[in-house]
């Protein structure tokens, strides 16, 4: 099962027929022919009105709302609207809502209010989704199906532990391999009886919140199995639509996402979709990392950009103002990092709740001369002239960088060296450094097939699990090179220690050990000096300093204060025709700049613009070899490039020729059709 069918890039999003009358939907229509939205996402909270009690279904207005839709000649992405609860679900049976950290049964409200191993919820959502999708499946409108909403959360009832402890028979089969796994000879905590086993929680193994652990192994599994349980829940009502339509499904998913470990969900999803919305209005690299790892769930197929917020979203403490051009340009680079579909939240803005101040494509008023609906309706009429040109279209990297949620929440759940340590911003560091060097980069799980990359770069490697050492082992062997950094081979896939010198299974590769480390506050900097070709350059490290030996690899930087100065902060071993690189301190952004590209320039990975700061290139190459040049300037001013090969811009009709620069203007865009390098 791939992707939706469509001709052309769809654009449109979210949109909630059910909260205005009819007449408004008129208005409606009428603004989205101006702006070119030719698809809706219908239905994703609907679930109280089209089952208003426990044996009542009424269709009466999702039938309008679909009905409409259609005959407007728009697509639909239909959702089976259980994205959360009805009241009458959590009065007439309490044990579907959540019980928290704390211990706490919560009453209805909110949303991720639903407990994932209820089986009521779990009969009813499905039930649901069997009726909506057997109701409309012949529509000829509907092109997708959208489960659920943002996954996300956890609980912590009687009804989870007992899908805990269900959980843990099948991946441990009897106790003692569990007590073995869990090492729980520590503190008496050795396990005799299946029922003894309580969720991990502020009343049983925590203290001081959810990363402060007395017992690793536990609160691992129980990540791993709230993440299962969710997913168990996406299946349900998977298997339900399936026995009326065969179109694709998805859900929309959130980027770096910590509760959740999309790798895992990512074989059940015909498509990967997602909501991009980036913690700042600064971060453009962070949102390429998001769109990566979302390509690379599916093994490199595009994904929908389900999400995105036209203007300002409503959630946060300050919520910015995307500036003139931004919302384009944000567009855009989804497109270019594999987004086969441009949405948005919301459509119309919602005139009561949390969200009437979030960001719509049309406001309160149902204006059509607002800023943000004029940007709109230009990139609806740009994505018509692009037509179906990058469908399908697929990132020829060289370049893999390594995501892994086991990784994430052991490092961040350990007792120690430091809790000042953050796997997602230290794997966005280096991610980072590749998107300046303009390297096109696939984000995959550590068991991604990694013999078709040059280059791997594994942050914060925490947990080694089954042949990953012997696949990145084959990398270097055949003259690619492997970069990690501190913190990695340190533990198995029960977040136990390995029994060897640090870092574990990696020691061939990277040719160290690692005896002892040190870990200081944020503050504290030990200056590094890195060798860069014949010179040598200062940089700075923080929060972990790991004092490495050399065991035949060569010293690249060195430490430069404290009783340890004068040893190796940074290494490379030579691996048959390749290399293994290490970095075992928390360097600062020039540091991991200035390693990652002597990594790249031995394997000519530098893209043209790497030394324009803040001008993004990127490539995807379509089906028929029709080879794409995404040019993004993220920057408020102008810039000229010179092209790298001649082409046509298929956003304004302009040649392109190697020697005549491009003008890009402020947060501007270039599609270049690249022609073939020999002319």
């Amino acid at each position: 099962m791939s992707l939706p069918r469509t001709r052309k890039v769809p654009f449109g999003g979210d949109y909630n027929p059910e909260q205005w009358p009819e007449e408004v939907w008129r208005q409606d229509y009428r603004l989205f022919d101006a702006a070119r939205i030719d698809t809706v996402t219908l239905g994703v909270f609907t679930w109280a009105r089209t089952q208003p009690a426990l044996d009542v279904y009424d269709f009466t207005t999702l039938d309008r709302i679909v009905e409409r839709a259609g005959a407007e000649g728009r697509q639909i992405c239909l959702a089976t609207g259980t994205g959360a609860h009805p009241a009458w679900l959590a009065r007439a049976f309490p044990e579907v809502t959540r019980v928290d950290f704390e211990g706490r049964r919560h009453r209805y409200g909110q949303r991720h209010n639903s407990c994932p191993s209820s089986p009521v919820f779990r009969r009813l959502s499905a039930e649901l989704a069997r009726r909506i999708a057997a109701r409309y499946a012949g529509h000829p409108a509907v092109v997708a199906w959208h489960v659920g909403n943002e996954y996300g959360g956890a609980c912590y009832c009687d009804l989870c532990a007992a899908g805990f402890r269900d959980w843990l028979r099948s991946r441990y089969g009897t106790l003692e391999a569990l007590n073995t796994a869990w090492y729980t000879t520590f503190w008496s905590h050795t396990f005799t009886d299946w029922d003894e086993i309580e969720p991990p929680s502020a009343l049983t193994e925590h203290w001081r919140g959810p990363n402060h652990t007395a017992f690793q192994g536990i609160t691992l599994d129980y990540l791993r199995f709230m993440s299962d349980a969710m997913l168990a829940n996406f299946v349900d009502e998977k298997a339900a639509i399936r026995q009326a339509s065969d179109l694709p499904v998805t859900t929309n998913l959130m980027g770096m996402y910590r509760p959740i470990d999309y790798h895992r969900w990512a074989p059940h999803l015909d498509f990967a979709s997602w909501d991009n919305y980036p913690p700042d209005d600064r971060s453009p690299a962070w949102m390429a990392l998001a769109h990566d790892l979302m390509r690379g769930l599916k093994d490199g197929q595009p994904f929908w950009l389900m999400e995105q917020t036209p203007s300002y979203t409503a959630s946060r403490d300050v919520n910015p103002l995307k500036r003139p051009g931004v919302m384009r340009l944000w567009s855009w680079q989804a497109v270019a990092h594999g987004a086969d579909a441009v949405l948005f939240f919301q459509m119309r803005a919602s005139r009561g709740a949390c969200e009437k101040y979030h960001g719509a494509v049309i406001g309160h008023a149902g204006r059509d001369d607002t800023r943000v609906f004029r940007e709109v309706a230009a990139l609806g009429a740009e994505l018509d002239r692009l037509g179906g040109t990058t469908l399908g279209a697929r990132t020829p990297a060289r370049v893999a960088l390594l995501f892994d949620w086991d990784s994430w929440w052991a490092v961040e759940i350990s007792d120690g060296p430091s809790r000042l340590v953050r796997y997602q911003q230290v794997v966005h560091a280096y991610y980072r450094a590749l998107w300046d060097a303009g390297a096109d980069v696939d984000v995959l799980p550590v068991t991604a097939d990694l013999t078709r990359y040059d280059v791997v770069v594994a942050p914060v490697l925490h947990m080694v699990k089954d042949d990953l050492p012997q696949r990145l082992e084959a990398v270097a062997a055949r003259g690619g090179s492997v970069l990690t950094t501190f913190l990695s081979g340190r533990v198995d896939v029960h977040d136990q220690a390995f029994l060897t010198d640090v870092p574990g299974p990696l020691g061939a590769l990277l040719g160290i050990r690692v005896d002892e480390w040190d870990a200081r506050e944020a503050e504290v900097v030990n200056p590094v000096r890195l060798t860069v070709g014949d010179s040598e350059v200062g940089v700075e490290s923080r929060l972990v300093f790991e004092l490495v030996i050399p065991q035949g690899a060569e010293v690249v930087g060195r430490y430069g204060a404290d009783f340890y100065a004068g040893t190796p902060a940074v290494t490379r071993n030579r691996f048959g025709a390749g290399h293994g690189w290490y970095v075992g301190t928390h360097l600062d952004r020039a540091g991991v700049d200035r390693v990652v590209r002597q990594v790249l320039s031995r394997h000519d990975l530098l893209g043209p613009y790497a030394d324009v700061p803040e001008v993004e290139s990127t490539v995807r190459v379509a089906p028929d070899g029709t080879r794409l040049r995404f040019l993004l300037n993220h920057r408020s001013e102008p810039v000229e490039v010179d092209p790298a090969r001649a082409g046509l811009d298929l956003l304004t009709g302009d040649r392109v020729t190697p020697g005549e620069p491009v003008r890009l203007e402020p947060y501007g865009v270039r599609v270049v059709r690249e022609e073939p390098a020999d002319g």
